[in-house]
């Protein structure tokens, strides 16, 4: 399958692979005989989120939050939480899994969310840091790309809910 015909490829199916691997190795490292809830930001981390559940080597709980804040290729600034964890998260490992960090706006909200509901531990666990566009600081505890800016889609990063199901990543061409 080839990217958008307006956009240049920056991350290959190989490449997202090597640091989901690593990701997961570094995950059980930290958690080691611990049991870890993984959550999950919908739409765009299902695809990461999915692969890095099988390669990490502990128990775990999957659950998964579906948060609110783009329109088009811009963030509006305003988050919103249309779903909700539905395990209690008080005294477990929480690991927030997420496809992107950019503004930082969405994860700072739901990171907040979190903790009031007293976690043992919340770590945040990125594929991608685009420090570029940040507005709040939010420092990621497993990070696997560092990426300077541009607008990507692929592995689960969409424009307008399209392109999600591209196996690389791309930046698209304004």
């Amino acid at each position: 399958m080839n990217g958008p015909s307006n956009g240049d490829l920056l991350y290959s199916k190989k490449q997202i692979a090597g640091e989901i691997r690593r990701l997961a190795r570094e995950i059980t490292i930290a958690y080691a005989g611990e049991e870890l809830i993984l959550v999950v930001v919908l739409k765009g981390a299902f695809f990461f989120a999915a692969d890095l559940a099988r390669q990490i080597q502990l128990p775990l709980i999957l659950e998964f939050v579906k948060l609110s804040s783009y329109r088009d290729m811009n963030s509006t600034g305003d988050v919103t939480m249309t779903k909700d964890v539905e395990t209690s998260l008080t005294g477990k490992n929480v690991l927030i899994v997420e496809d992107i960090v950019d503004t930082g706006l969405s994860l700072a909200f739901l990171r907040e969310r979190l903790l009031a509901r007293g976690p043992k531990s919340l770590k945040i666990c990125a594929l991608i840091d685009k420090k570029e566009r940040r507005k709040i600081e939010v420092k990621t505890d497993f990070t696997g790309l560092e990426c300077p800016g541009g607008f990507l889609v692929g592995y689960g990063l969409d424009l307008n809910e399209k392109l999600r199901e591209l196996p690389a990543i791309y930046e698209l061409n304004e």
